[in-house]
């Protein structure tokens, strides 16, 4: 690409990436730019500020060229630095991982309103996050719920081990186990949350996806002909899982919402009201068992 050379400053490199970011059409140029260059140097926003007349040096230049280069070809900047930030927490990543995404914030939302509306945050709780990915639903709630305990399940070794690795980092690890399971298959007794971001695209729309969203795991995109597989298995599960005013809270796909909730009917739940994401799209979908199983 020869961009950037020896002699190019930090401030230099930020707008040349910047620009080329932007001709190639990708969605937010200047802040890609930013943080490839903070992290190729090191620095962090206001550092990279202060030290603007930089020079690069001939190793990062080329390190910044080899990162640009990925960016350019559509890898998701999350997946070039290895992290990702939700809920105010830095996720470590891996190939198995989905890159957690700020919409996905909402199930937070609505699962700590739900338990606002029964009690203290301070009581003891049980958590399951059913396809837990890197931990990103778990962790955030073991932050905000000092008692609370909880399970993350995956169907991958690598996306448990990142997200049991997160966990331990980010201070929660005592309190979370992470098991491999198809969704809640695998888990026993009942508890006051369960949590998901299941896979929701159709089989057939995923191939119409950006290139950035199509690098995330086939496994936690694909929602099999109708994108309802894996709410139709957590709905039959969360009956068993869920105590009495126990709440699962799921995240909706795009023009899901009627299905969804119609399948959750069907299953013994009784939904709740939708809760919308920033861009006014149903987003996070609460429910309660309607009659409990013995």
């Amino acid at each position: 690409m020869a961009l950037l050379s020896r002699d190019t400053t930090a401030t230099q490199a930020r707008r040349a990436l910047a620009d080329a970011f932007r001709q190639a059409g990708l969605d937010s140029p200047e802040l890609d730019a930013r943080l490839l260059v903070g992290h190729a140097l090191g620095l962090g926003h206001t550092e990279l500020m202060v030290e603007g007349n930089r020079s690069l040096g001939e190793k990062d230049a080329d390190t910044l060229e080899r990162l640009a280069a990925r960016r350019l070809d559509r890898e998701p900047v999350a997946r070039i630095l290895g992290f990702k930030e939700f809920w105010g927490l830095t996720l470590n990543l891996n190939e198995a991982t989905l890159v957690p995404r700020p919409e996905t914030e909402t199930v937070v939302e609505v699962a700590l309103a739900a338990i606002d509306r029964a009690g203290a945050r301070d009581r003891t709780l049980r958590i399951a996050d059913l396809g837990t990915g890197s931990g990103a639903l778990l962790i955030a709630l073991l932050h905000e719920l000092p008692n609370a305990a909880g399970f993350g399940t995956d169907i991958s070794d690598e996306a448990l081990a990142a997200a049991r690795g997160n966990a331990h980092r980010l201070g929660v690890g005592s309190r979370a186990e992470f098991v491999i399971a198809d969704f809640g298959a695998a888990l026993t007794g009942r508890f006051d949350l369960v949590v998901s971001n299941p896979p929701y695209i159709p089989s057939g729309d995923i191939a119409a996806l950006a290139l950035e969203v199509r690098r995330d795991p086939h496994r936690a995109l694909d929602g099999g002909v109708n994108g309802l597989d894996a709410y139709r298995t957590i709905a039959g599960q969360a009956v068993r899982l869920l105590k009495a005013d126990g709440t699962l809270v799921v995240e909706l796909g795009i023009g899901l919402q009627s299905a969804v909730t119609a399948l959750f009917h069907a299953t013994g739940l009784a939904p709740q009201p939708v809760r919308l994401d920033l861009a006014g799209i149903p987003r996070a979908l609460p429910a309660r068992v309607a009659t409990m199983t013995p």
